[in-house]
């Protein structure tokens, strides 16, 4: 899963970094000024803006467009994902 996402990303031209974070820490809304592409390697998160909440799991990814106005709240297990802009 993280492999193929570092290669699919690789391949694309893009830098994979990975962070972390416990549980229940919130993301206040913030919008990024390029597009971010979410791969969650372990536990879960859940993103919400205006128009849509998702909860990503082990294996699930997201793409978050440049300027889309976004918070998120960390799962109980906390949460490792992989990110890479583009």
């Amino acid at each position: 899963m993280a492999r193929d996402f570092d290669e699919e990303m690789a391949a694309a031209g893009r830098t994979v970094h990975t962070w972390s974070n416990g549980p229940g820490f919130t993301y206040e809304t913030h919008a990024h000024h390029y597009r971010k592409e979410l791969c969650c390697l372990e536990g879960s998160i859940r993103f919400s803006t205006v128009e849509w909440d998702i909860e990503l799991a082990e294996g699930d990814r997201l793409v978050i467009e440049s300027g889309v106005e976004h918070s998120a709240v960390v799962g109980p297990a906390g949460v490792r994902c992989a990110e890479a802009h583009g």
